[in-house]
């Protein structure tokens, strides 16, 4: 079992380099530890999380950053197998992805997304919607294993 003092694990399952540097550089600042473990399609995501070949002594991820179009095995496609998984269904995923279609968020939420986010365009958009990623699960949700936030500061 994670202590509550433990770095937040996350697993982000991105084939962009400029969006994973962004992610990585955005969580670099967090008022917590952060640990980010990259998967570059959904296979390799689905291994991590199964620990399977080289991911046998992967940590269990506390939230996942998901992109829907992923080569090898899409978002989607993934997002199905975590929330259809009993012992993967519990950890958050954060579908975050250049798509605002109507069908995308739908679908997402369908398979059991516990949040949609549409990528901002602009740097300065990028670090707004980064920051109240790291607020909201850090500061406010409470996830198992991890102190709850806002008992501490408010």
């Amino acid at each position: 079992m994670k202590m509550a003092n433990d770095a937040f694990e996350i697993l982000l399952v991105e084939d962009d380099p400029t969006d994973v540097y962004l992610i990585e550089e955005a969580f670099r600042t967090s008022p917590k530890p952060v640990k980010i473990n990259h998967a570059g399609d959904g296979e390799e995501g689905l291994s991590f999380l199964k620990k399977t070949g080289k991911f046998k002594k992967a940590r269990r991820p506390d939230a996942i950053i998901l992109d829907l179009n992923l080569p090898k095995m899409d978002g989607r496609e993934l997002l199905e197998a975590i929330k259809g998984d009993k012992e993967l269904r519990t950890i958050p995923v954060l579908v975050m992805t250049t798509s605002s279609a109507e069908e995308d968020v739908a679908t997402s939420y369908g398979l059991g997304a516990n949040c949609f986010i549409t990528k901002p365009f602009s740097l300065k958009d990028h670090e707004k919607v980064m920051q109240a990623i790291q607020d909201f699960w850090f500061l406010v949700a409470r996830l198992p294993g991890k102190s709850a936030g806002p008992r501490d500061r408010f």
